[in-house]
């Protein structure tokens, strides 16, 4: 039993850490897509959540159903081989740019919040994902159950301390349900470019439960903590409508919690990046060592140089234009996997 659990929390904590990058955790993503909506914002978090429960944990059982080992076994089932070698290109290129908004997200973090140079953050981070990635799917796994708690306690952490603080605007408004009807699409394309990007982890974690009910169990957990994390991130972005002009806007609120907070949160923010990174880079070295036989630590060299290079076009500017257009490319894969429904 004792085991059983453990499995659970891990491919909760797992599926959390993939999903929480760059733009979930300093709130840039969240204000992209949910708090530009104001209090209609709540409304489209709560139907990413049941998206992100049930289709995520959809996508780990229909690959440990087929004995899928990455996200290319799994497409050439889903789409047949005529049309998977361009769904598996298409997944290759969204994996690199987030890949790239990541690493620029590590600068941004440095030069904003830390006053360091950009560069510094990316050669750090560079530096621990060849030391992480030498463990596969057992450093994955490690990092996010470490991490992962953590970012949720500062996600309460955020709540609470916006309930001690003067509420001038009212929690549901509305026109912002009514005036612009963008808050209903954006929920849906949120969850397709996360969850097509996610299946780069999702497919060989499947592989890591001992039975569905283990997989279930830990889409469940792993998708309403998404759920909390978000609500709570909106809560506080909402509520201090002038942080959203900074690239960490969540940092900023953090920020008035006192330096010491502001700093471990910084490190938490860090390790979330970090978390989706590592998971992004093992959806890529896989195909890449298959096609070309060379060795897993050239390839990442390559990838990560070719992500530095994009990575200077800056982590807004990246994640304002990559992300919404990934989410509609998403949509399409999305809708595949809801109407897929030949397994139990």
């Amino acid at each position: 039993m004792q085991k059983r659990k453990k499995q659970v929390i891990q491919i909760g904590a797992t599926y959390i850490g993939t999903i929480v990058g760059a733009g979930f955790a300093t709130g840039r993503e969240i204000v992209e897509f949910f708090t530009i909506h104001g209090s209609a914002g709540f409304a489209g978090i709560l139907i990413s959540g049941f998206l992100f429960i049930f289709l995520g944990t959809k996508i780990m059982l229909l690959a440990r159903k087929i004995g899928a080992e990455t996200y290319e076994s799994l497409n050439t089932y889903l789409f047949g081989e005529r049309f998977a070698a361009g769904i598996n290109l298409l997944m290759f290129v969204m994996l690199f740019g987030v890949t790239a908004v990541m690493l620029s997200g590590t600068g941004a973090l440095f030069t904003e919040q830390l006053h360091l140079p950009f560069h510094a953050g990316i050669l750090l981070t560079v530096l621990l994902c060849f030391i992480v990635m030498q463990r596969g799917m057992e450093g994955i796994l490690w990092t996010n159950s470490v991490i992962v708690p953590i970012m949720i306690l500062f996600s309460i952490i955020i709540s609470v301390s916006m309930l001690f603080s003067p509420i001038e605007a009212p929690l549901i408004r509305s026109e912002d349900f009514t005036g612009n009807w963008r808050w209903l699409f954006s929920p849906f394309t949120y969850a397709a470019f996360n969850l097509t990007l996610a299946q780069a982890v999702l497919v060989p974690l499947s592989r890591e439960a001992e039975d569905d009910s283990i997989i279930r169990w830990g889409g469940f957990l792993g998708g309403l903590g998404l759920t909390f994390i978000l609500l709570n991130s909106h809560f506080a972005l909402y509520l201090v409508p002038q942080s959203v002009q900074y690239e960490i806007p969540v940092a900023e609120i953090i920020s008035r919690l006192g330096i010491f907070v502001h700093l471990l949160f910084l490190l938490v923010v860090y390790g979330e990046i970090f978390t989706t990174l590592i998971g992004n880079l093992f959806g890529l070295v896989a195909p890449l060592k298959k096609s070309f036989k060379l060795s897993s630590n050239f390839i990442l060299l390559l990838l990560m140089g070719g992500g530095y290079l994009i990575s200077l076009f800056g982590y807004s500017s990246l994640l304002h234009y990559l992300y919404p257009l990934f989410g509609l490319v998403g949509l399409a894969y999305l809708l595949v996997i809801t109407l897929k429904k030949d397994f139990k």
